[in-house]
């Protein structure tokens, strides 16, 4: 969160804001790039677990919805991480982000999955269901950041929104 609250901060100010010392983090990143780095790879693994625990191919598709969002509110600082310091030109530097668009893809799967099994809608694509989901989750923790959601709120919120959204019934 010190990397996204304050995106220009310098390795002392980071160190601080996280309650480590320079030289600690010095030791753990040497530079801003590795610490960006190596938080990208733990979000990769991260949400690697919340996939594959979701079992987005397998598990009734509300199941599957509902395991993967909580998966990824889990590890809340780490999507908001990723979602405010993503940019395309990234994946062009580790590995890591090649993630990004499997990531893309196995949620497109799991949507059109979905829509197949009668679940979700079908005048609305797979892809885009894929972005709303995750434009909503970010914008959910944000909120929540900002104090305008309670976290309590957020698992059930985005799951009401996302499958029947805003039109009263």
């Amino acid at each position: 969160m010190a990397m996204v609250d304050n995106p220009r901060a310098s390795l002392q100010e980071l160190a601080k804001a996280v309650g480590v010392s320079k030289a600690t983090l010095y030791r753990m990143c040497p530079t801003r790039d590795k610490i960006i780095e190596r938080l990208f790879s733990e979000s990769v693994r991260q949400f690697d677990l919340a996939i594959a625990a979701a079992e987005l191919e397998t598990a009734p598709v509300l199941q599957a919805f509902r395991a993967l969002i909580e998966g990824h509110l889990c590890h809340k600082e780490l999507f908001v991480f990723v979602s405010n310091t993503w940019e395309p030109q990234l994946l062009e530097t580790s590995d890591s982000e090649h993630r990004w668009v499997e990531f893309e893809a196995i949620f497109d799967k799991f949507f059109l999955r979905g829509q197949q099994e009668g679940f979700f809608r079908v005048d609305i694509s797979a892809a885009a269901l894929s972005e709303l989901m995750i434009g909503m989750l970010s914008a959910l923790v944000n909120s929540e950041r900002s104090g305008r959601i309670a976290p309590r709120d957020m698992l059930d919120t985005m799951e009401k929104m996302f499958l029947t959204g805003a039109q009263r019934l």
